[in-house]
Formats: structure tokens, sequence, C-alpha cells
């Protein structure tokens, strides 16, 4: 239950929020400001990486118990986030990610013990040899430090990427978007909490307490601290970050998905799949983008999935061959094969075969996630093969494009790059490894 002074407690720390988002700051202030916040999460990482995995699971247990316990706070907290995000005109698709409800605080917080519940990477022997002169040689899973985490405004990746970060030992600093400030920074004050409780240091798990865009561009030179940055948002952000980082980036790109319904496809399971895909949550990476389908079903097929599409209130821009089949689509141009919508829009693009279809997704896709319907084994195959994406699925939605949904308990996000991290970044993929080598009196000959 909520007391009079965990009431007075967020009403302070939110006045205390908006105090510093509108103060001014020089480069050289926020210079040195992430420095000295650098500076706290490399020395709350190294303690973090010994901590033992009870410690870590109280500290999130803790953490999720208090998202419940502060669910009226965290509310009225998103309510201020909404009037400014509306005062700014976001758009109202964008304004679903940033919204928080009860059942999404309880989705956060079910999100912090499904980490909590998985095996503590950390430590985990990936592969262990002996040599022939009689070394054991064992590969073993590190935390990889200091994670800046850059992200667009939705709440509950804060309480995701803290909770990732704390399981997998690495300490996280946090810029959100400037819509969700205040949600955000009460989630931040959840996540330090529990630590606390835990008996952890709460700068496991920092954010950035201002609004001002140049603190991008400062975490991006904070090399001397950080280790990795991960972004998550749209394809101006993630070039941004690509073009400044002076560390490693996993990264993030649009979600241009792809539905391939193949002429080998079950009509009642492309309509249910097409219809998903794109309208479960358009605002989400993982919606489909782009609907692609055999020329030869399309005249049987097309016209109850864009009627299931368009009942549900999705506009359909499409190309010149399904127009011919439905005329009351708008046309789509060029630019549209490479749009992320992001909202309910769906451009639509009949093709002759599944090489078509590949070449397609491989040309204008962000190798994101994309989907082939089909009952046809070998034509599945070859689509899983090779459409050059992160995620390629058969006979099932990409709105399932998520850690949560991979059994990981939460993500980061969905790395699209190829080195080190690809498709969704959960705990594990938060490591690296070192090498422990054991001897008895070892010496290499000379």
């Amino acid at each position: 239950m909520t007391t009079l002074t965990q009431i007075m407690e967020t009403v302070m720390a939110i006045a205390a929020l908006d105090t510093d988002a509108q103060a001014p700051h020089s480069d050289a202030d926020l210079d040195a400001e992430m420095g000295a916040i650098g500076a706290r999460a490399r020395a709350a990482a190294r303690t973090l990486s010994r901590a033992s995995t009870d410690s870590k699971v109280a500290a999130l247990t803790a953490a999720a118990r208090l998202l419940r316990e502060r669910q009226a706070a965290l509310i009225a907290a998103n309510e201020k986030d909404l009037a400014f995000a509306r005062d700014k005109g976001i758009a109202e698709s964008l304004i679903d990610r940033l919204l928080l409800t009860p059942d999404r605080i309880e989705g956060m917080a079910a999100g912090l013990e499904a980490i909590a519940a998985l095996k503590d990477p950390i430590g985990d022997v990936i592969a262990e040899w002996e040599r022939p002169n009689g070394l054991q040689i064992q590969r073993v899973r590190t935390p990889l430090g200091v994670i800046g985490v850059i992200y667009e405004s939705r709440p509950n990746v804060t309480a995701d990427a803290g909770g990732l970060c704390l399981f997998s030992g690495n300490a996280a600093i946090l810029r959100g978007g400037s819509e969700s400030f205040h949600s955000s920074g009460l989630i931040v004050d959840c996540l330090r909490a529990g630590l606390v409780e835990a008996g952890l240091p709460p700068d496991v798990v920092q954010t950035i307490q201002t609004r001002d865009r140049a603190a991008v561009g400062a975490l991006l030179r904070l090399n001397a601290h950080v280790d990795v940055i991960v972004p998550r948002g749209g394809k101006s952000l993630i070039e941004r970050v690509m073009a400044e980082a002076r560390m490693p980036v996993f990264a993030h790109l649009e979600g241009l998905c792809h539905v391939y319904v193949h002429q080998g496809a079950d009509l009642e399971k492309a309509r249910a799949i097409a219809l998903n895909a794109k309208m479960r949550r358009t605002s989400v990476c993982g919606a489909a983008e782009t609907l692609l389908i055999d020329a030869a079903v399309a005249d049987e097929m097309l016209p109850p999935i864009v009627a299931d599409l368009k009942a549900a209130g999705c506009a359909i821009l499409a190309d010149e061959r399904a127009r011919a089949i439905c005329p009351e689509s708008d046309p789509a141009q060029d630019s549209d094969w490479v749009t992320e919508y992001l909202d309910a829009i769906l451009s639509v693009r009949v093709v002759d075969g599944v090489d078509q279809a590949i070449a397609h997704i491989n040309g204008y896709g962000s190798n994101h996630t994309d989907s082939i319907v089909t009952e046809d084994a070998a034509a599945a195959e070859q689509f899983l093969a090779e459409v050059d994406s992160a995620i390629v699925m058969h006979n099932a939605s990409t709105q399932f494009a998520d850690g949560g949904e991979f059994g990981m308990g939460a993500e980061i996000g969905i790395s699209t790059g190829r080195m080190h991290a690809r498709g969704p970044v959960g705990a594990e993929q938060l490591t690296s490894f070192k090498y422990q080598v054991r001897g008895a009196g070892h010496t290499r000959p000379l």
C-alpha cells in the first residue's frame, strides 16, 4: 500500500525532475556530469560483477514489488508525460507507446520477475577442454561492464533494460525519450530502491536527468566509462549513434517487417497472421509494414486479407497488380517499400514466387523480422535460409519478435547487426567471455 510518505517522496521527485529537466547545460557541464555518472557506473559494475545470483534476484524482486506499490504515482507521472507529448504534437499511434496502464505496469513488474527466474549467465562455462600438455582451459561468461541505452519514449524499456543489465552483471546508463521523462524517472527509482534493499549499489542503474538532446552526444563521447551503446529508436537516432559513438554499438534498426503469403499458404492462416502482424499493435518494431503475396493465389486470397485489414481500420497502399485485384486501395509509391509506418498503414505487392519475395525483402527490408505463410515445407526452408534478417518465421506473426516471447524474460531491443548479438538482446546477449587457464607449474618450452 502506498503511504503518505511515499506519495510526498514521489511529488518531490517529480518536482526535482522538472527542475533538472529545464536547467540549461553547457557542453562542458554535460561532459562533466556524464563523466561523474560514468565513474559511478564503472564502480558499481565492479561490485555487481562479484554479486551473487541471490542478491540480483532479490533486487529484481524488490523492484517488481515497488512498481506495483507505486502504481498510482507512476500513472500520475505518466499523465504529465502524455500531456507533454500531446503538446508537442506527437501522433496518437506513438502516444500508445508512452501510455502506462495498470496492466502495463503489472507487465513491467512481471517482466522483472521473469528475468529473475532465468539462469544467471555470469560464470557459465561455455566450453572447456584439456590440452595434451595438461593445461585446463575454460571459456566463461562475464559481464560487458557499463552499457549505455538510448531509446524512444517507451517506459517499459526502462524496466526491461535496467533489469536485464542488472541481472547480467552490467551497470546501465539509461537515456529515454524526452516524452517519457517522468515515467522513466520513477521506474528507475524503483530499480534503484530494489538494489539498495538487496545490498547492491544503486548506481548499477542510472538515468540522465535532463531532456537536453545534447546529453545524447555527451553519452556517446563517454568511451572512457561506457563499454557498449544500445540504441533503440527511429532511423535518425540509429544513424546518429552509429556516426558519433566512440564505443561499440548494438544496432537496432527500424522494423521494416514483411509477411509473405506464398502460393502454398492456408487462407485462414494467412488472414489471421496478416491481420495480427499489422494490427495487434501498430507502433511496435515487430509490426508488419509490407505484405507480399504470390500472383498465383492473389486473386483468391488478397481480397479477404485486405477486407480484414480495412475492417480493422488499416489503410492499404498497393502496387498496380494488387490494385487491379483490390481497386479500392490507394497506389503505393516507391518510398512505401522502405517506410516504417508505425501506424495502421500497410503496403502490398504482388510477387512471382518465393525468389522474388526474398529479393524484395533483402533489398528493401531492415534485417529485422520477416515471415512466410505456407504449407510448402521446401519453400519455407528456402525462405528461412535465404532471408537475411535477424528473425525469420514460418506461419507465425511478426509480432512474436520479442525477447519475452522467446523465453528471454525481456529484451533491450532487436539487434539487426551481425556482430556479437543478433535478434532479441536479452541477459545472455549482454555478456562477453574470458578464458580461464589452469596449470600445474606449466612453462612453455623455449
